[in-house]
């Protein structure tokens, strides 16, 4: 498939740099890069949200059960919110 693709000038030469001291072209090494590039981030972990504690006592025996609405109720009870 053919398309064009806006490359800032600085890259593109160095692009071009490495594709002559590696002799090969322009296609190659863009092909390689994009292949290790798609590879390394199928690879990668998805991202998981460690679990945080605070000190404490843990969850209010009268939160026990609530929503949402009274848990928030009850954090900007004085607050004015």
């Amino acid at each position: 498939m053919k398309t064009s693709v806006e490359i800032p000038d600085y890259l593109f030469e160095q692009a071009k740099r490495l594709a002559r001291r590696e002799r090969t072209t322009m296609r190659a090494l863009i092909e390689e890069s994009l292949r290790r590039l798609i590879a390394e981030r199928k690879a990668s972990k998805p991202f998981k949200l460690r679990r945080v504690t605070f000190r404490g006592k843990g969850l209010q025996t009268r939160m026990a059960g609530a929503g949402w609405q009274a848990m928030r109720d009850t954090i900007y009870e004085e607050r004015g919110a």
